[in-house]
């Protein structure tokens, strides 16, 4: 077995081929199982993003080849769902209607089971992170960093996804497949579709994240060199052949065509509520494990008596955690806050429209059980924030000034610093106390807020935030 002609070790392919055994059997692999497929509108997003969902069974519609691709991407967090969401964001924009294939949806396949028991592990090991500084010292940042990183993990995962193509079957193999992890992805390959663009997540190059044969779209220029050499991917630190030059491509940042088309407007208004004195307005978002439970509870703590002098506003996306919905209003309430809730998407809806014309003053709680719900909350509040509160994750690419606290996972440090150094973000805040001096200095002075609004606009005009569009075209065949 090579990856991209660098052998792996018997022992590791042996491995690899055992995983394959042992979740076949757990999981009932059958090769020969037959999926019907159609799609049908997506009941939240269709309307805004396009997005048609690809449902198994016979109701809905047949699969067009025409000005049509597919989304591969899983529910594992909310970092495949929101750059995904770009793509259909952007595809739309470019007339093309986007086709949402979620491998976890289908729930009684092979596929689907080992995703969500692998979830489990994942969000798991992120939340005891949070909860024990030495497991996360010894255990999950060594794993996420550099376990993730060898090519035998990849080689692991290239058998793991054969068990995960057959719900391609009978969809067209002219239809373009960008994949936002690498299982849809590898699934997609193995299934024979013909082009496959794999939309690479995060700033720090990792084996998990090779598919070899699809087209490696990476979002910035030192995680197209890391990923293009194949950096300190061998077990014993060998250099190895790189990934050839028509299989990777630096895109850009992966951004909804409503935000970037939006920015100059954007930062001007927050510009403009500097000027006038007006309630600075931070959002916390959520992510999709539910971790940072405590350390967001002690801001909310420092944040309160701002809230309670009506000099600042707070909107908070609990995203699809209904316990972290109920502890932050706990939060709130202790501190003689009452937030005002919205637990349905219309209500999220219009209250994001209203809050671009006009101040809401107060603490306002988002909570959605639905998953597109859950996450594009976030996109549609970030236009009217002020500031973003978030680990460095997918969102640290986003345009939005940022206050970036501590990663969950070593593969996340990455995007702290390339957000630091495009300009429209803070580094990493690694504990509460640096995170609070930074949160005073961005909602008491505006020397941090003003810089960065002026880097974001700089930055679309370089093409930074283009990466969306630059996927599609690269999964259309055009230049």
């Amino acid at each position: 077995m090579k990856i991209f002609g660098n052998p792996i070790e018997p022992s590791d392919e042996r491995k690899a081929l055992g995983k394959q055994r042992s979740f076949a059997k757990k999981f009932g692999y059958d090769p020969a199982a037959n999926y019907p497929v159609r799609v049908v509108p997506n009941p939240v997003l269709n309307k805004i993003l396009g997005i048609e969902n690809i449902v198994i069974g016979n109701a809905g519609r047949e699969l067009s080849v025409k000005k049509t691709l597919i989304i591969g991407t899983i529910r594992m967090g909310y970092g495949h769902y929101r750059p995904a969401m770009a793509i259909a964001s952007a595809a739309k924009h470019m007339g093309i209607t986007p086709y949402w294939l979620d491998l976890l949806s289908y729930e009684d396949t092979p596929g689907a089971k080992i995703i969500r028991h692998l979830e489990k592990l994942y969000n798991m090991g992120s939340r005891w992170s949070q909860k024990s500084s030495l497991f996360n010292k010894y255990v999950w940042e060594p794993i996420t960093a550099e376990g993730f990183k060898k090519l035998s993990f990849n080689a692991s995962d290239i058998k793991m996804c054969e068990l995960m193509s057959p719900v391609y079957g009978n969809i067209p193999r002219e239809i373009p497949v960008i994949g936002t992890h690498t299982w849809p992805a590898l699934a997609a390959l193995h299934a024979g579709m013909k082009k496959v663009v794999y939309m690479i997540p995060d700033n720090w190059p990792l084996a998990l994240h090779l598919a070899e044969g699809a087209v490696h779209a990476v979002q910035t220029p030192s995680v197209y060199m890391g990923y293009r050499t194949l950096k300190n991917m061998d077990k014993k630190r060998k250099t190895l052949n790189p990934i050839p030059a028509n299989q990777i491509r630096m895109v850009g940042h992966n951004i909804d065509h409503e935000l970037v088309s939006n920015i100059e407007k954007d930062c001007a208004e927050r510009i403009r509520r500097m000027d006038k004195n007006k309630p600075r307005r931070v959002l916390i978002s959520i992510g999709g494990a539910g971790a940072q439970g405590d350390f967001i509870r002690s801001l909310i703590e420092f944040m309160a008596p701002r809230i309670r002098e009506g000099s600042l506003i707070l909107y908070l996306n609990a995203g699809d955690h209904g316990k972290v919905f109920d502890a932050l209003k706990d939060t709130l309430l202790k501190n003689n806050i009452e937030p005002r809730e919205y637990r349905d998407w219309d209500a999220t809806f219009a209250f994001a429209g209203r809050a671009l014309k006009r101040d809401a003053p107060g603490a306002h709680l988002f909570v959605n059980s639905d998953i597109f719900s859950a996450v594009y909350a976030t996109n549609l509040l970030m236009r009217s924030s002020d500031l973003l509160i978030t680990k460095p994750s997918e969102l640290a690419f986003y345009p939005v000034p940022k206050l970036l606290i501590p990663r969950v996972g070593g593969h996340e440090a990455w995007g702290a610093i390339r957000s630091s150094e495009v300009g429209d973000g803070t580094i990493e805040c690694e504990n509460l106390e640096l995170t609070l001096q930074a949160l005073r200095l961005l909602l008491d002075e505006r020397d941090l807020l003003d810089m960065y609004c002026r880097q974001i606009v700089a930055q679309k005009k370089a093409g930074t935030y283009n990466g969306a569009y630059n996927v599609v075209r690269l999964a259309m065949g055009k230049k």
